[in-house]
């Protein structure tokens, strides 16, 4: 899932970069690289930190640089979101965490998605690590910046929907 349509990107277009969300790209400059090869660069700004990013235009798919999840998408993200017949890893917290920081680096949001769930299903019977809980956070942050921006919604908006799946657990447990 996560597919791309294309991977060329137009100058004030909004695109997502794995691990870091949604970010404007402000300019296509051609840069020589190696001293010989002259390479097309989209300079891109992740809005929420004001990061500068450049990446090769013809290295986007590698670096898994995508288009906003679509209204299809959205649907399928809320769907793992609320799906709780899932099966938990029962791994060390430490094995648990580099399959879920691989997840989030790959940037799918149906695989940050599916982290963020697990993350807060593990904390309804027991106590998550410092990591685990700040990875929680991170997983949190990229689903709801991108669900905003995808729908014109106030991230705030998203964020309550998003607590809503979860608070119905918390009063059963």
């Amino acid at each position: 899932m996560g597919k791309q349509t294309s991977n060329a990107f137009n100058i004030g277009d909004l695109a997502v970069y794995p691990g870091h969300g949604v970010g404007e790209i402000k300019a296509i400059e051609q840069r020589e690289v190696c001293e010989e090869e002259v390479q097309a660069f989209y300079i891109m700004v992740i809005l929420d930190s004001n990061i500068t990013i450049m990446i090769p235009k013809n290295n986007t798919v590698n670096v898994g640089l995508r288009q906003l999840v679509n209204q299809e998408e959205i649907k399928e993200v809320y769907k793992t979101l609320k799906k709780r017949r899932v099966k938990l890893s029962h791994q060390t917290w430490n094995k648990r965490y580099k399959q879920f920081h691989d997840k989030i680096k790959r940037g799918s949001l149906f695989e940050v998605a599916e982290v963020f769930r697990d993350l807060n299903l593990i904390s309804l019977n027991k106590e998550l690590s410092f990591g685990e809980r700040k990875m929680m956070e991170t997983a949190k942050h990229l689903i709801v910046s991108e669900l905003a921006r995808a729908r014109a919604l106030q991230e705030s908006d998203v964020e309550k929907e998003i607590h809503e799946i979860f608070a119905s657990e918390e009063d059963e447990s």
